[in-house]
This record gives structure tokens, C-alpha cells and sequence, in this order.
């Protein structure tokens, strides 16, 4: 039996792997993106951190942002041969972590950085299966591929465990 590798992700840390591949992350009004494909048992997460780059901020693709994570996430999914729309997609985190600070469009980076998310998905013609964002605090998130699983800890004290309705498909 293959030996399980777990990856931690900081912010802007974007990881593909095969079943042998756990993915941990904790996130605050960051956003993770999780894809999973139930027959290949393939899948990735990235962490980003921020909806969109500022204009000057030009180069190679940098994590840290929605798209340019999404994009190296793809490049994965290039070299794995398997076209990204065959994932599952999930999504969380965008937490209100400052309660009350809010940019001139009134929302907070958190909600920006879903808002972010929920464009991406549906301009890549993606379709996302589970959604836990917003809210307030903290989210822990453990990905494992090997399986498909899920496993959220909120702020709030919940523990949800997600499985794809596709993880027996296989």
C-alpha cells in the first residue's frame, strides 16, 4: 500500500496529486477551490488569497490570486491529460473576518473572493457540488484524494464531513 503524503497549503500554494495525496489548509477570508475526479482519483486544492490582481501586478501566475490559482490548477489537469470540467468542484472559506470593515462596494474580502470563485466556475463552464463559504472565523479543510473525502471544521464548532454524491462512481 502506497505511503499517504500530506501537503499543508499557506496561502497561494496551489497541489495535484493522486490517491496517495492528503491536502490540509486552514482558511480565513481565503478560498480554497477542490477538484476531485471520482474514476482517475486525481485531484487538487488550491489557497488563494485575493479575488484579482491589481493592474501593475503583472508576470507569471501567482497563486495568491483567484484566476492565476485556477490556471496553474489547469496546467495540472493539462499534464494529467484529463480535461477540467470530468472534476468535481468544491468551494470554501471566504469568511467575514473583520466584522464591519468593508471596502466601498461594500463587501468584505472574503465575500469578494467567493463572488471570485463563483465567476470562475461558471466561465470555465465548471459545475460546483458543494459550497461552505461566508460566514464568520476560521475553516479547517482535509482533502483527501484517495477517496474524495471532505473533512471541515468550522469556527462554529461544526464538523461537516463532505464526500462528492460522485465518490461512488468509481
Amino acid at each position: 500500500m502506497p505511503r499517504l503524503i500530506e501537503h499543508f497549503l499557506q496561502p497561494g500554494d496551489v497541489a495535484f496529486g493522486g490517491r496517495q495525496l492528503r491536502l490540509r489548509t486552514v482558511l480565513g477570508s481565503c478560498v480554497a477551490l477542490v477538484f476531485w475526479h471520482p474514476q482517475r482519483l486525481l485531484g487538487g486544492m488550491c489557497h488563494y488569497m485575493l479575488p484579482r490582481r491589481r493592474r501593475q501586478d503583472v508576470g507569471s501566475l501567482n497563486g495568491r490570486y483567484a484566476a492565476d490559482a485556477l490556471a496553474l490548477l489547469f496546467n495540472f489537469m493539462v499534464r494529467a491529460q484529463v480535461p477540467p470540467e470530468q472534476f468535481s468542484v468544491s468551494v470554501f472559506g471566504g469568511g467575514d473576518m473583520f466584522p464591519g470593515v468593508r471596502r466601498s462596494d461594500g463587501l468584505s474580502i472574503g465575500q469578494r473572493n467567493v463572488n471570485a470563485a463563483i465567476g470562475l466556475i461558471e466561465a470555465n463552464g465548471l459545475v460546483c457540488e458543494v459550497y461552505h463559504v461566508g460566514g464568520q472565523g476560521y475553516r479547517s479543510l482535509v482533502f483527501d484524494v484517495g477517496t474524495g473525502r471532505v473533512q471541515l471544521k468550522h469556527a462554529d464548532g461544526t464538523l461537516n464531513p463532505f464526500e462528492s454524491p460522485r465518490s461512488n462512481a468509481r
